[in-house]
């Protein structure tokens, strides 16, 4: 019985790719599996706040030491990496925006980066603590950008996701890539054909 998050993050909603595509993922693997429990986070149609630097030093202040207003500042991160810390199966859409990932995304992220939380500093160096987890990142992309393709140097959206979830402990990541959705339905019917090759293994764990 897993514990699925799902996050989007398109300002598109119903409109979205990527939306469906996180909609088609969790809804067949919960038909598969009805005792499997949902959390939903829509950071596309609300939004989290931007860290400021009064939450920056709430983050930094031993949490015996936070006062009442830093722990208010800080709620929100708590409940992105209680769900983060919650789940087996993170599914999470992520449209490209100029390149990158929405701003939605990245302030989720900024979130759930919190030293003594989801990563520590060693000896050995920084060690992610969100371990054991899998990960599907759904993209929608407007143009092609896949390996080989003139477009590829500009896809800073896949390796930084890569690089970030890694850093806070988020190694087994699977990304499902619907190209050239501006261009008609041919790469998002190839992504939803990928997403359903992946849901027997998740079935039968």
């Amino acid at each position: 019985m897993p514990n699925i998050l799902a996050v989007t993050s398109s300002p598109n909603g119903e409109n979205s790719v990527t939306n469906a595509l996180v909609e088609r993922f969790v809804s067949r693997l919960t038909a598969a599996d009805p005792g499997a429990a949902v959390t939903r986070r829509d950071v596309g149609a609300a939004p989290l706040p931007h860290l400021d630097a009064e939450t920056i030093g709430a983050i930094y202040t031993p949490e015996e030491a936070r006062n009442e207003r830093q722990r208010e500042l800080l709620s929100q991160s708590d409940a992105v990496l209680d769900e983060l810390e919650a789940a087996d199966i993170v599914v999470i859409g992520a449209p490209m925006h100029n390149f990158m990932i929405p701003s939605g995304l990245k302030t989720w992220i900024d979130h759930a980066a919190r030293v003594g939380r989801s990563f520590r500093y060693t000896e050995a160096g920084p060690e992610g603590l969100l371990t054991g987890k899998k990960v599907f990142v759904l993209t929608g992309r407007g143009g092609n950008y896949a390996e080989g393709s003139p477009a590829q140097a500009m896809d800073h959206q896949a390796p930084y996701l890569k690089t970030v979830l890694g850093f806070l402990g988020l190694t087994d990541v699977t990304f499902i890539h619907a190209h050239g959705v501006a261009m008609g339905r041919d790469g998002i019917e190839a992504a939803e054909i990928e997403i359903d090759a992946h849901l027997p293994a998740l079935q039968a764990a």
